[in-house]
């Protein structure tokens, strides 16, 4: 946009939310850059309709907006066209119910999800959203990019837990879908079209979930295995099992570097919770295939470096790039082996953990340091290990370098439904201003 447009487009912004929640200064936005791209400013809003004010003036100007939460996962998606907003939610950090007799909990998207965890525990109760960086992280940006971890294993997808949220359409309209107890079904479906949208169709201003009872007491089973195949033997025998472990993890060796721990095998965590007879069931039954047990300090320091992989590797290397990866379990060792394969050709290492019982994978390829990769072996690194997946999988790069994004698609193939998800762009997004140019379309 043209200075003077812009700086008019900032004096109507602050005359919605006020002087001191509009930025443009360019110092300030360095720090907001997503994949290099300066936004033109932030604004921060403060309720479901300023920001529907906001986004019905962005239409008017047909001015882009990106949503950042915790600005954990604006690594995801392509090089954006321009960033001519940047909506920021962290002024929207209200609580709006916490009922544990009813197991329910509402609160506005700008909360950090840290600390609603540390608050619905305090009453012994479990929100079992762990996604990496929770500290960080919010509540509507972790329902917008379908973050998770472990625990989905045993409590599913933000998706089963969820029971409503609010939002703000693409073109300004204030909506709901759902509701605030379990039973209420209405809308149910728009809502998991919320899930997971990137924020491409809107902005989720405040969401409510279903609780559980907290554990009162865990224990973590670490079983060690020759290779992938033998592995998964064992994850799907467990899965075949009266067993219902809440996590269950596959572990690559050289991903237990990143953990804090160390072996030349191929490791499964298994991590169950009950009364006394279950975790001694669990110690009974598993005991042919496990040599450690953790309990304690020792089984939250290495059960928080599970989940905490995807966080870990970037930190470590600036360069390095991630996938999530998503197949039949089935198909786990023949992808992992393809991945690690493509990872020797092209000048990376490669490291795994994922939820086994899922088959959902953080496959990590790290450049080597003495011989790097060039950007284009990104492309030919992404290009082999979709080449192994099974076509009802996916593989998404949610973390590489800004400069090797133009030689592959982060996001894979065209999707089966595209025209299904066009039209639902179309409909609450009419103009195409959110996150433009960053998701499939």
């Amino acid at each position: 946009m043209a200075s003077t447009a812009t700086a008019q487009l900032g004096r109507e912004l602050a005359a919605i939310v006020g002087d001191a929640y509009v930025c443009d200064d360019p110092g300030a936005l360095t720090g907001f850059a997503i994949d290099g791209v300066r936004p033109g400013m932030w604004v921060v809003p403060a309720s479901a309709e300023e920001i529907a004010a906001i986004l019905r003036l962005a239409n008017e100007r047909d001015a882009s907006v990106t949503v950042a939460g915790g600005f954990t996962r604006q690594s995801i998606g392509k090089v954006p066209e321009q960033v001519n907003i940047l909506l920021r939610t962290h002024r929207l950090t209200r609580v709006l119910h916490f009922d544990p007799g009813d197991l329910t909990i509402g609160m506005e998207a700008g909360c950090k999800l840290g600390e609603i965890l540390v608050r619905v525990a305090e009453k012994g109760l479990l929100l079992p959203l762990d996604p990496p960086n929770a500290a960080q992280a919010t509540i509507g940006g972790s329902l917008a990019t379908s973050s998770f971890g472990p625990l989905k294993n045993g409590f599913g997808g933000a998706r089963e837990y969820c029971i409503g949220v609010s939002f703000v359409t693409g073109d300004g309209r204030i909506a709901k879908a759902g509701g605030r107890v379990v039973k209420n079904v209405a809308g149910y479906d728009l809502m998991k079209l919320m899930i997971g949208s990137q924020g491409t169709l809107g902005v989720i201003t405040s969401a409510n979930f279903r609780l559980f009872p907290a554990p009162k007491q865990t224990a973590t089973f670490i079983g060690e295995f020759e290779d992938c195949e033998s592995a998964m033997e064992f994850c799907g025998a467990v899965r075949r099992s009266p067993l219902s472990p809440i996590c269950m993890e596959v572990i690559s060796p050289r991903a237990l570097e990143y953990i804090g721990d160390s072996s030349e095998a191929w490791s499964v965590l298994t991590r169950a919770a009950g009364s006394d007879a279950v975790l001694e069931r669990y110690r009974r039954e598993l005991s042919a295939n496990t040599n450690r047990e953790l309990v304690g300090a020792e089984e939250k320091r290495f059960c928080n470096g599970v989940r905490e992989f995807a966080e870990a590797v970037p930190r470590k290397h600036q360069n390095a790039m991630l996938m999530e990866v998503h197949l039949r379990s089935s198909a786990v060792c023949e992808v992992l082996g393809a991945a690690e394969q493509a990872a020797t050709d092209h000048n990376f290492l490669f490291a795994s953990v994922g939820r086994a019982g899922l088959a959902s994978l953080i496959v990590a390829l790290v450049p080597l340091s003495v011989d790097p990769p060039v950007v284009s072996q990104y492309a030919s690194v992404v290009t082999a290990i979709r080449k192994s997946m099974p076509k009802d999988g996916s593989a998404v790069v949610v973390r590489c370098p800004r400069e090797a994004k133009p030689y592959f698609s982060v996001w894979g193939e065209t999707a089966n439904d595209m025209e299904a998800m066009k039209a639902v762009k179309r409909a609450l997004d009419p103009n195409g201003i959110m996150n433009r140019g960053r998701f499939l379309f």
